[in-house]
């Protein structure tokens, strides 16, 4: 029998990447964590690390068992829930959330939640995917709003078996130029157009995007500002500094002095869903889910972000 305890500590080594870390985490000594993963690995007859003078990475095992020591955690949390559910008759719901979607969907989705679940308490935690995420998986939240560019989902090491993922929203980026910039009255753009152009960019994952497509294009982007808030990214554009490259839902408010054009196709676009496991015995989590699905139709910019059609439940 696969014991608890052991899984907890290469679990542990999976995120902090050493046995000393790891043993630090967990009030462990780096003797002791290494006695777990050793007695793991000869219960289940197979390498979960891979030892080096650089650290230790899991093997294609270790994946697997992080995987599933994810999901019994999170199946653990839920149950637990559950029970303080009999008890206290109030349901614990904590969502997690990237901070434009959340702002377009969040709110008007709660009210639904509430009208149908009114013991619940809320918790609501900002982050980008790449962190909220794994913490589905562990059981930390109950959902999260996240996106993803061309790429899979963010999820962190391990397998993604258990995360179910429900798409929202297609979120095209769109180029923000001054309203007195040569190419602002155009109806769309091509990138290899702005190849000579100053960009300030209002999120890292975007700029790595951008050089990704400018690379498609031909050119190497000069960035000369980047920035963790859309808005800011504009501001700047709207000062002189240069243009950018906005997801569709990060283009309001809007500030004076600044044009919006779409990139030809195919252009780059932000893939936004919920995440979460297991939904089935969890009716809070299926009804929020079901309300972001019907905000994304309703609160959908009209001209820019593309709400995707559901069948009814």
């Amino acid at each position: 029998m696969i014991d608890m305890q052991r899984l907890r500590v290469l679990r542990a080594v999976a995120e902090h990447g050493s046995f000393n870390r790891a043993a630090a985490a967990l009030h462990l000594t780096p003797s002791a964590v290494s006695q777990h993963v050793a007695t793991l690995e000869r219960g289940l007859g197979a390498q979960v690390v891979a030892r080096s003078t650089r650290g230790v990475t899991l093997t294609q095992a270790g994946h697997i068992m992080v995987g599933a020591a994810e999901s019994v955690a999170a199946e653990l949390e839920h149950a637990q829930q559950r029970v303080d559910q009999l008890s206290t008759g109030r349901v614990q719901l904590t969502v997690a959330s990237f901070t434009s979607g959340g702002r377009l969907l969040l709110p008007a989705a709660l009210p639904r939640l509430m009208a149908a679940h009114p013991c619940t308490v809320l918790h609501v935690r900002e982050g980008e995917p790449e962190d909220t995420l794994p913490l589905v998986r562990q059981g930390a939240v109950d959902l999260a709003l996240a996106y993803h560019f061309d790429g899979p989902l963010p999820v962190g090491p391990g397998p993604a078996s258990g995360l179910a993922w429900t798409p929202l929203l297609e979120d095209p980026l769109h180029v923000v130029l001054p309203e007195t910039h040569r190419l602002a009255d155009r109806d769309a753009l091509d990138l290899a157009e702005l190849a000579a152009e100053p960009w300030v960019l209002g999120c890292l994952k975007t700029v790595a995007y951008l050089r990704c497509y400018a690379e498609r294009a031909g050119f190497d982007p000069e960035v000369r500002g980047t920035t963790t808030d859309y808005y800011f990214a504009r501001s700047l554009v709207a000062a002189g500094m240069g243009i950018s490259l906005i997801p569709s839902i990060a283009l309001t408010p809007e500030i004076p002095g600044l044009r919006t054009v779409p990139i030809k196709q195919p252009g780059p676009i932000r893939h936004i869903g919920v995440a979460a496991i297991g939904r089935g015995d969890r009716p809070h989590v299926t009804t929020l889910v079901e309300a972001l699905r019907e905000q994304a139709v309703l609160g959908s910019p009209s001209t820019t972000g593309h709400a995707l059609a559901f069948p009814h439940p």
